[in-house]
């Protein structure tokens, strides 16, 4: 006769027990259990629910209810809009007069739900690169990153290579009169180093120093003839004209910056427009607050200019950008707080959620930091985009 195993003697002992009467609880002394492992199943009351009352009176209602109720089919309303999002092309190839590999392009949406019309160009990250490590890089950033954050060449070769972004920022901020006030012309060398380096579409943000941002620009139009550029970012602030002409005469984008606004953002629009660039040579960008601090405000904004767009608002009729870099910003983000987790993967997270959140709310442009958030939100965006088959409509899960 074959050894009976500890769990079958237990488990005839407790059917013995329960099997006698009305038994509650059961109670065992001096008796020790020895096992590698120990499993106990906890059950609520509905899981304890003898199995003949189950068979006898719950399994017949159930079919009963899904033999009567007819699920009617799914269809989604359907809007039809007067106006569409303009496309903006960043780059340019060599049969276009530039030296990039590919070209990506912005906007062209037509309606705002993918149900009543496909999004024709999925949104785009681009990776935030300094010209100098000086700028009070977040801690998990500079852990993550290493030694590359030292070279702006280096930096921005590598995030290509390594986690394939297909745009790159190359934020100019040593001009910053409050940081090294570096020249215009040596901010040039590297903006042309960076370009010899890698072969993405590229966009020159600035200091953030309004007269010297200006000076930035206009040199920056002239030094990159032919690859059309993104020149980030004009606002009301600033002798902006002067770069709308630069950004005319060498054929290169201009993002328009307003602080959540939608009013401020239109009027900027307006101006740009009225100086001679058009709808597609316009990105813009009304602020993004990060997750916890005001995102509620930027998504109600971006919700509302994408809305006006398609409903005929030529003046918000451009693509929409979303520096979501600014979730780093969030001290939960970066703080060293151990009663919030570890901050190498909250940081990441927080930026991810801010990147994906304006995503879903019309952003075609997001601008990134950590390469954690980076693969994070495109993985996301990859799979928000796969076509489904939802009744007879084909749609994808993103909601902008």
């Amino acid at each position: 006769m074959s050894e009976r195993r500890p769990e079958d003697l237990l488990r005839e002992l407790f059917n013995r027990i329960l099997g006698e009467g009305e038994v509650r609880e059961v109670e065992l002394r001096d008796v020790s259990i020895e096992a590698d492992e120990l499993e106990l199943e906890l059950r609520t009351v509905a899981q304890a629910l003898p199995r003949e009352v189950w068979e006898r009176l719950v399994r017949p209602r159930a079919e009963a209810v899904e033999r009567e109720v007819e699920v009617p089919e799914y269809e989604p309303p359907v809007e039809e809009y007067e106006g569409e999002v303009a496309e903006v092309q960043l780059g340019a190839t060599r049969s276009e007069g530039g030296t990039r590999d590919r070209v990506v392009k912005l906007g062209g949406e037509r309606a705002y739900f993918v149900f009543e019309a496909p999004r024709p160009n999925p949104p785009v990250v681009t990776f935030d690169v300094f010209d100098t490590p000086d700028v009070g890089i977040p801690g998990p950033i500079r852990e993550e990153l290493g030694d590359v954050i030292e070279d702006p060449v280096d930096w921005a070769r590598t995030v290509v290579k390594r986690y394939g972004v297909d745009v790159i920022t190359l934020h100019l901020v040593s001009t910053s009169p409050k940081l090294h006030d570096a020249p215009v012309e040596e901010a040039m060398e590297t903006l042309e180093d960076v370009l010899d380096a890698v072969k993405v579409p590229i966009i020159v943000g600035g200091s953030g120093d309004p007269e010297k941002d200006v000076e930035v620009f206009v040199k920056a139009a002239e030094v990159c003839e032919g690859e059309r550029v993104m020149l980030s970012s004009i606002n009301e602030d600033m002798d902006f004209e002067r770069v709308v002409e630069a950004a005319k005469e060498h054929g290169h984008v201009v993002l328009t910056f307003a602080p959540v606004d939608v009013n401020m953002m239109k009027t900027l629009n307006k101006r740009v427009l009225n100086l001679g660039l058009s709808k597609e040579d316009v990105v813009m960008d009304p602020t993004t607050c990060a997750l916890g601090y005001g995102i509620e405000y930027t998504v109600d904004v971006m919700t509302r200019i994408r809305l006006a767009a398609l409903h005929g608002d030529e003046y918000l009729q451009m693509p929409i950008s979303s520096g979501s870099t600014n979730a780093w910003a969030a001290r939960e983000a970066w703080m060293k707080e151990e009663s919030w987790g570890p901050r190498e993967y909250r940081g990441p997270l927080w930026e991810a959620v801010t990147a994906t959140t304006v995503a879903l709310c019309g952003a075609d442009l997001l601008m990134m930091f950590h390469p954690w958030a980076v693969q994070v939100v495109q993985e996301a965006l990859e799979y928000m985009g796969r076509e489904r088959e939802v009744g007879d409509v084909h749609v994808t899960d993103f909601i902008a």
